[in-house]
């Protein structure tokens, strides 16, 4: 790992996921940064490619969700900087991948660059996963009481990842396929998820 690489993300890139919802903030970009080495170590790929696309994947957040990797794309590329260490065609690939990583995204990752940060970035930790659920509906939906915010934090769990949801996988490594499947078990137990859901609201409203 370039070390003057790694110092300025850390000095310049990092420190823009603290004003971020709760569920985007430096913990998660570190853990995206370290899950994305790690799946990159079974591959023939550039780890700092690697480092910086997962450090740039969410910053687009900046200017809201909807187009959030889009946004992340084109700050990653109109970051001067970042040709102290890449050619142009690495930075076309880095691009591509921070755009390709969304889990709602129409298309396959285009290279390996884009499934190892999609792969990454669907970290499945199943209490983990419904913890940042209830911490976005209530910074984006702060109107709703404790029984509206379990019906959203629900339905998006069916939309994404019960059967049949967009969540896709893309790294044989990974150990998200038999997480996945300890999510999905919690989410066929209605008295089980109510119960982790009603732990993380308490202590996400208790906190505020």
């Amino acid at each position: 790992m370039n070390r003057e690489l790694e110092q300025y993300i850390e000095r310049e890139v990092i420190p823009r996921y603290a004003h971020f919802d709760a569920a985007h903030r430096t913990d998660h970009v570190r853990t995206v940064i370290a899950q994305s080495l790690r799946l990159a170590a079974h591959y023939d790929v550039n780890a700092d490619m690697v480092y910086a696309i997962a450090a740039y994947h969410d910053t687009g957040l900046m200017n809201g969700r909807e187009q959030h990797h889009i946004d992340a794309g084109r700050i990653l590329a109109a970051d001067a900087e970042l040709r102290r260490w890449f050619t142009e065609e690495q930075i076309a690939v880095m691009r591509d991948a921070v755009e390709d990583h969304r889990a709602s995204s129409d298309h396959e990752p285009r290279t390996i660059y884009g499934r190892i940060v999609a792969e990454a970035d669907r970290v499945i930790d199943p209490v983990t996963i419904i913890r940042r659920t209830v911490q976005y509906g209530l910074a984006h939906y702060p109107e709703l009481d404790r029984e509206a915010q379990y019906d959203r934090c629900l339905a998006h769990l069916h939309e994404k990842y019960a059967e049949g949801g967009y969540l896709k996988l893309w790294i044989a490594e990974s150990e998200n396929a038999r997480r996945l499947e300890e999510l999905r078990s919690m989410i066929r137990d209605p008295q089980r998820l109510r119960t982790i859901f009603d732990t993380a609201f308490d202590t996400e409203t208790t906190a505020k």
